[in-house]
């Protein structure tokens, strides 16, 4: 702000954060960085990232966006932040770089299933490359090379936790519903990344290397 660098701090159980959408924050305070004192300690481990993903506007496109309002319904662990990102691949792209171990893409994706096939990919040396996610203008795969050539630090593990549209999604598509197979399997995609944070949640403080691989359910 008016070439300065400030922090803006937001407080936790803020009452006036109901009076906006979900996600946004209620009161703001902006400090300089020398009004700052850190607490003794170390900072709570950021662990996972699940980002939901994709156009409410364009019909199945919209299956990751419900993924993460589903899950923003119930408690969501320590060290686990859940983030509907929509189309903004920006800013996904400099989450990726926050210091998280894994990070959890929900979208729909179009692998040759039958629609409402929930699958997961994780992915290996060649990223999501191939897979066909680009309905809404934000590409996981595209974003994931942008994070990594940006050079900053990315999670160690990454994976997607894809759903087979019931028809193409172009731009053209205006449907603000998902279709009927698609919007039954948001449970089983809630259900499949409980899962995987509980998983991950075993795994703190447990070295390893992970290989590519994919599994439907």
């Amino acid at each position: 702000m008016e070439g300065g660098l400030h922090l803006v701090v937001a407080v936790d159980d803020d009452p006036g954060r109901d009076l906006g959408a979900r996600n946004q924050l209620g009161h703001r305070f902006f400090v300089r960085p020398d009004e700052v004192e850190p607490l003794p300690g170390d900072a709570p481990a950021r662990r996972v990232l699940v980002a939901g993903i994709g156009n409410v506007f364009h019909g199945d496109d919209g299956f990751g966006v419900e993924v993460a309002r589903r899950l923003l319904e119930r408690p969501v662990p320590p060290g686990v932040d859940v983030v509907d990102f929509g189309i903004r691949g920006i800013d996904l792209m400099y989450a990726l770089q926050d210091g998280y171990g894994t990070a959890v893409l929900v979208d729909a994706a179009a692998r040759g299933h039958a629609p409402g096939t929930v699958s997961l990919v994780e992915p290996g040396p060649g990223g999501l490359d191939g897979v066909a996610v680009d309905g809404h203008g934000l590409d996981p795969a595209r974003v994931l090379r942008l994070a990594a050539a940006g050079g900053g630090p990315m999670p160690p593990r990454v994976l997607l936790v894809a759903c087979e549209p019931s028809g193409p999604v172009t731009e053209d598509t205006w449907e603000m519903e998902l279709s009927a197979p698609v919007a039954a399997a948001v449970d089983e995609a809630v259900a499949l990344v409980g899962r995987l944070l509980a998983e991950e949640a075993d795994r703190a403080g447990r070295p390893g290397g992970h290989e590519g691989k994919e599994a439907d359910t």
